[in-house]
Order: C-alpha cells, then structure tokens, then sequence
C-alpha cells in the first residue's frame, strides 16, 4: 500500500481531440488491472462552472454525475472504462476555480493577505485534485488537464502541476499526448510539431516522463528516437497509440508496450496482480460477431457545419454497443435528422429498414415534430422503441395526440399555450427560470425509481427499485396520468417521493419504453444496462420474425 497517492498529469499537444480522456480511462484501467486504485479527474479550462450551457455540437455530451454534476463528456469515459460512479469533485473548470476563491476572499479566508493568480489559483487547483484523490480513494489518480500546452488558459492549471511535482518529484509524472501527422504529399511522420509541443510545456517548467504518439500509424523506431533525443525522454517512454477501430483496444495496446509496468517503476511500485482477462475476451468475441442489429437514431445534435457529432450522443452510442456485444451481435448504428421527416413525411418509410428506433433527449423546438413522426410510426408498426428523457415525453405527446385524441396535445416547453399540456414544467423549476437561475439547476443526479411488478421494465432490472440519472425541468403531467394508462401507456415507473412518472410503457408492444432519466450514464462494457439490453434484445427479435 502506498502511503500516499501518486499523481500523472496528462497533458495535449499539436490539437485538441486526440482522445486524450481516452488514453487515461485506458492508462487507468491498466493501473486498475495491476492492483490499485486507479481513479481519474478532468480540468476543463473553460469559464463555465459546468459543462451544463455548453451547446453539444460545440462541446459535445454533457455527462451528469451521481451527485448532479453536469460534466464534460470524458468523465463518462472514466467511469465506463474503470466501471465506478465519480463525484462532482472529479471535474474541475476555470470558472469553479476562481469562483471558489472570490467566495473565499468575501469571507475573509485569506486574512486580509492580497490575493493573486499565483500562488492562490493554482493552490485552489491543488486542493480540489487531493480532494478527489481523497474521495475516491485512489492510489492513483490521472489528472487531465483539457485543450493543449502553450494555450493561456491552461497556463495556470500547468503550474498547478508544476507546484505539485516540485512539492513531491517521487509523486507525480507527466505524460504529453501529441499527434503525429503523416501529410499525404509526403507519406512521411513528422515529429516536429511534437518537438514544438514539448518546448512549449518546458516553457511552463515541466518535463513529460511520456510522450504517447497519436497518429494513424504506430510510430517507427527513427521516430521513437528523433522524439527521445530533441523532447528529453527515454526511448522506451515514447509511447505508440495508432488509431484503433474501437477506443477500448486502447488499454491491451498500452498493455503490450508495459505502459503500466513503466509508470509503476518510476513511481517505485511494484505490480500487484496482472488482469485485464476480462477485458481481452470481451474484445476477442467482438472481432468474432457475424451478425449486425441496425438502429436508427433520431436526433438534431449530429452535424457541425460539415461535419456530423457523434460525441453529442457518445454515452447513448457507447450503451448500444455494450448490450449488443453482450449479446453476441455487431451494432449499427444510423444517424436520423429529425427534420427530414418534417420536410417529407415520406422520409418515414425509410424507418422500416431498422430493427429498433432511440430518440435521446435534447431540448428545443427543432426537429420535434419530425420525432413525434417517427415515434408514431414506431408505435404503429410495432417497430421496437427506447425514448431517453426527451424521447419519453414526445411519446406520450405522440400518444395524447393520436390515441386520446388531444389533438393539440404538447409539452409546455414547445407549446406554452398547448389546450393539453401532457408535458409541463416542474413547479420549482417555473420559479427558477423566471428568476433566470438557468446553470446548474434542472433535475439533476441520481433519483429512485419504484418499478411495477410485472411490466417490461421490473422484468428488465429483475428488482422493484432502481436508482437513476436525471437531466431535465419537464415531467409527465400527473392528471393525464389516468387517461393515458385507461388507453395503453402504462405508468410502469415512479418516483414514490413526489409521485413523478419515470418510466412509461406501451402494453401492446414488442418494446415501446420511455424513461425520463438517462440509463445511458450507468451502462459499462463488461455490465451493460438492462434496458439497452432489453431493447438490443427486442430488435434482434424483430429482425428475425
């Protein structure tokens, strides 16, 4: 055991989206699979205190903790890789930094001393670092530090690494994930933007221990050298990480080149065990699935100008594929652009090709008409269906409207007017928004949901009670409730503290589900979540008969 916790920074260079939250869910995941308590944190260099006002297309999933944390995306992949629930205290910005030490100051907590950017910034960031070392127990705890080396807004993060690796130089390591581009004119990598890279993070006073190299293709031995030589780092820590087909091919990557073995010895530890078995033969039996199930998902967060945001959506996309793999199937996925069936509502034939149909959750007017369409033909032809959050209540709008004849039935988001408002807004919330409190203050983290002995989703958890991730301000309307559940829509899920509905079901269905909280948040590789699960299941079904 150790007597305190060791500490590795990793940091960008060259580029954002690299996958640097990937390489420390996976550098986290083989610590983790020799023995220790492995945990990771992130530090987003924004202004926002959270990631909660960040539009998806830009900034992509917005992940929600247990405790309530809107987050940015990569605390979904630590919690996936290393199959644990992390607090609010794993994920830090700018704007929750100086907002804590203004506060800190109004209260006279500094006595009187002048407060500055340095030391008592990145003092802040140290405290709130050991603080989630202390929370989660860790032994080990990977630290990202979000955007790349050189950039000003992470200057101050930088020396919060710095102050920490001179407080202790046997705690803490550095580790710069790069890209190496290989021009297609030239066919050649080229390390110098790397070399760049690493001057600028010397520049901050820090050496990489590591450098991971990101490019297409594993990095050559005169590369491996060139990068040793110019960026002060031995050979055998430059360290290869070529694209890969699936993000969790990463960990038996750095497996092979003893990433783990490395670190541990410059941490002067040794290897308790080695096991990542589990892992390899979940990827083995991936490589080996003949048949695919198609799934077609609705939504609006997919394109940025030309190009199409899967990350708006990853933990959806992510839940799919473990309960696919789980059943021994190969996931393929379709993105939907609501709006086209808006445009041609004969666009909806194109529906009948899937096996099974998600609307995730989202907020806005765009596209909802278009989702309403494509829940109704869902419905009708008994094409399996999972709504997430907003998915949920365009479900039951599309039911109001068309099975109870309420045909101006709405959610009061969309329609404030709406004659049959089957969707309405949380009585707090109203108050919220009219005071303009918008971050931080929907429905937030984890919530008990009591399950209807009998219905499809008691059936799916195999328990009368779950514990589930919200986002939202709307809810079903409890006075439709009766209405709804006299003609099909079943209420098979509730919240027994405010009689909220969480769950809604169509009896005469093969899958027609709703949630109002978001299971893809607690769904893992090796332990899919029961519902996507059941879903996968239900749309294999159909594509058999």
């Amino acid at each position: 055991m150790p007597k305190s916790t060791r500490y590795l920074f990793v940091m960008g260079g060259v580029l954002s989206g690299l996958g640097k939250g990937i390489a420390v869910s996976s550098i986290a995941r083989v610590l983790q699979g020799m023995g220790y308590r492995a945990s990771a944190m992130k530090i987003d260099p924004y202004v926002n205190v959270d990631a909660g006002t960040m539009n998806p297309t830009e900034h992509g999933e917005v992940f929600v903790t247990k405790d309530g944390l809107e987050t940015d995306q990569d605390i979904g992949n630590y919690e996936r890789f290393l199959q644990i629930e992390l607090s609010r205290d794993s994920y830090m910005t700018t704007g929750q930094v100086y907002l804590s030490v203004i506060r800190r100051e109004r209260n006279l907590e500094y006595r009187g001393k002048t407060v500055r950017p340095v030391p008592d910034i990145p003092n802040e960031v140290i405290r709130r670092i050991k603080r989630a070392a202390q929370v989660t127990r860790a032994e080990l705890m990977i630290i990202e530090i979000g955007g790349t080396v050189g950039e000003y807004e992470n200057l101050l993060f930088l020396e919060a690494a710095r102050m920490m690796h001179l407080q202790d130089p046997t705690a803490v390591q550095f580790l710069l994930v790069s890209y190496l581009p290989i021009p297609s004119k030239l066919g050649e990598m080229k390390t110098k933007p790397t070399q760049h890279a690493v001057r600028a993070l010397n520049a901050a006073g820090i050496h990489p221990d590591f450098v991971l190299c990101r490019a297409e293709r594993p990095i050559d031995q005169p590369r491996r050298e060139r990068i040793s030589v110019f960026c002060n780092v031995h050979p055998d820590d430059v360290v290869s990480a070529p694209d890969v087909t699936s993000v969790y091919e990463v960990p038996l990557n750095f497996e092979r080149q003893g990433l783990g073995q490395k670190i541990l010895n410059k941490f002067l530890l040794a290897p308790r065990r080695r096991d990542l078995r589990a892992w390899r033969a979940l990827l083995q039996r991936v490589g080996r699935f003949r048949r695919g199930v198609r799934i077609g998902m609705v939504g609006k967060y997919f394109s940025t100008g030309a190009f199409t945001l899967s990350d708006s959506y990853l933990s959806v996309i992510e839940s799919i594929k473990h309960a696919a793999w789980a059943i021994g199937v190969r996931p393929e996925i379709s993105w939907l652009d609501a709006e086209s069936f808006e445009r041609n509502r004969r666009n909806l034939k194109l529906l009948e090709r899937y096996d099974g149909l998600i609307v995730p959750g989202g907020f806005g007017a765009r596209g909802v008409e278009g989702k309403i369409s494509a829940i109704e033909y869902a419905r009708r032809h008994h094409l399996p269906y999972f709504g997430l959050c907003y998915g949920l209540q365009l479900a039951v709008v599309e039911f109001a409207r068309h099975v109870l004849k309420l045909k101006r039935a709405h959610t009061t988001e969309i329609d404030p007017r709406t004659p049959h408002p089957v969707i309405d807004m949380l009585a707090e919330q109203r108050a919220k928004l009219k005071a303009r409190d918008f971050g931080g203050t929907m429905r937030l983290g984890e919530y008990r949901c009591r399950l209807v002995p009998g219905s499809l989703a008691y059936q799916s958890y195999g328990q009368p009670q779950v514990f589930e991730r919200h986002r939202h301000r709307y809810e079903v309307t409890n006075r439709y409730r009766a209405a709804l559940e006299r003609a099909g829509l079943q209420a098979s899920g509730v919240n027994p503290d405010r009689n909220l509905v969480e769950v809604m079901e169509l009896k005469q269905h093969p899958f027609f589900l709703g949630v109002q909280f978001h299971p893809e948040f607690k769904s893992y590789p090796l332990a899919p979540h029961p519902l996507f699960k059941r879903f996968v299941q239900a749309a294999i079904h159909r594509q058999r008969s």
